[in-house]
């Protein structure tokens, strides 16, 4: 998909400065308009784009420092009725293929990364119509009482608003009986792109944007942080993907819910989303570049290696990024779709010293670990 301006094609955010005015407001601390983030979109030079990012990134974080965190992408059930088109992983109702996993094989996997180093357990599935409430009460507080240096960073708020609906309470009374049972913080995922003609297009069933905001909003009153993401490529416009950082930046400065902001290119493969080209590195480069410059109230920016392989990720350290995400124990959603990059805390650390920094290894809260 090319991020290349078209004349001929209108902007919601028509340019009302040159990229060397925006330039000179980065350099000066100041932030950008959504109409800068066009300019920056449509921008033909990549490293110049790239050093202003940069730039920002040391604002930030520490200049030299890359973090990493090691943890398990837990996929407890794959059953989900919402059929979202972008998805090679659901299996609906009823489907021979559909699984959800025995308490004792989910602490069985939670014990084998601990044993593994690990600290995170990101929990995530399905919209599983038999899961109620109790279920999750059940199966966090058995992780915590077993485990209880392990973190939780576990549903998404799609995932959550159907929870409450299905168990018949509030989304606040959900996320209160969930973080008694072991919540820590919430995934971005389900995010994709927050503008609603898009969501209608690729996940017709799923929560509005307006929902999918007001999720994190409730979490974050009661103390739940959260990070954010955005999955681009497939459907949306320029326009879209400015509109999605946008509604992000505002809800991070009306309530700071989000530790971090990470986006990936869509994956097409065997899913029923049909797209003329699949988004390249130089697209995914930009992105992040853009998002760092744009997403000025974001501490942390997230690599997705899963999508884009050690080369794209360590080339993003120098677009703005400060953090390698996971070194996985086990994922199985983007693997689906017929990618697969997992690699080791040593393979990480090797590429992170490669590209200039120095790796340090984190847990959830972004705090820094021994060893």
């Amino acid at each position: 998909m090319s991020v290349t301006a078209d004349p001929l094609t209108p902007t919601r955010f028509a340019p009302t400065r040159t990229f060397e005015e925006i330039a000179d407001a980065v350099y000066a601390g100041e932030r950008i308009s959504t109409a800068d983030a066009r300019v920056l979109f449509d921008h033909p030079n990549l490293l110049e784009l790239g050093a202003l990012a940069d730039f920002r990134r040391q604002q930030r974080s520490d200049p030299d420092t890359v973090t990493y965190i090691i943890g398990r992408i837990l996929n407890y059930t794959n059953v989900c009725w919402v059929r979202c088109k972008f998805c090679a992983f659901y299996r609906t109702p009823g489907h021979d293929e559909g699984y959800l996993h025995s308490d004792e094989a989910i602490l069985d996997k939670v014990r084998d990364t601990v044993e593994k180093g690990g600290v995170e357990i990101l929990f995530q599935g399905g919209l599983n119509p038999k899961l109620k409430i109790e279920y999750y009460e059940s199966i966090f507080s058995k992780i915590k009482e077993q485990f209880p240096d392990v973190i939780l960073h576990a549903l998404s708020p799609a995932e959550i608003i159907y929870i409450a609906h299905i168990s018949k309470i509030t989304l606040e009374e959900a996320l209160k009986r969930l973080k008694a049972a072991g919540l820590h913080s919430i995934p971005g995922a389900g995010g994709e792109i927050l503008v609603d003609r898009v969501r209608k297009i690729i996940a017709p069933y799923k929560d509005t944007t307006d929902e999918w905001l007001a999720c994190m909003r409730a979490a974050s009153a009661l103390g739940i942080r959260s990070t954010a993401s955005m999955m681009f490529g497939h459907v949306e416009t320029i326009d879209d993907r400015i509109e999605h950082l946008g509604r992000i930046r505002d809800l991070q400065d009306e309530s700071a819910p989000f530790r971090a902001f990470i986006t990936w290119n869509f994956q097409p493969e065997e899913t029923q989303l049909e797209i003329p080209v699949k988004a390249s590195g130089a697209d995914y480069l930009r992105t992040v570049a853009v998002s760092r410059i744009f997403l000025d109230n974001f501490d942390n920016l997230q690599v997705s290696i899963l999508t884009q392989g050690p080369k794209i990720a360590q080339m993003a350290l120098k677009y703005g990024a400060n953090d390698f995400g996971s070194v996985m124990i086990e994922e199985n959603v983007v693997s689906a779709a017929g990618n697969k990059f997992i690699l080791s805390a040593e393979e990480f650390e090797r590429i992170i010293k490669a590209a200039g920094f120095t790796p340090k290894r984190r847990n959830t809260r972004y705090e820094l670990l021994e060893g």
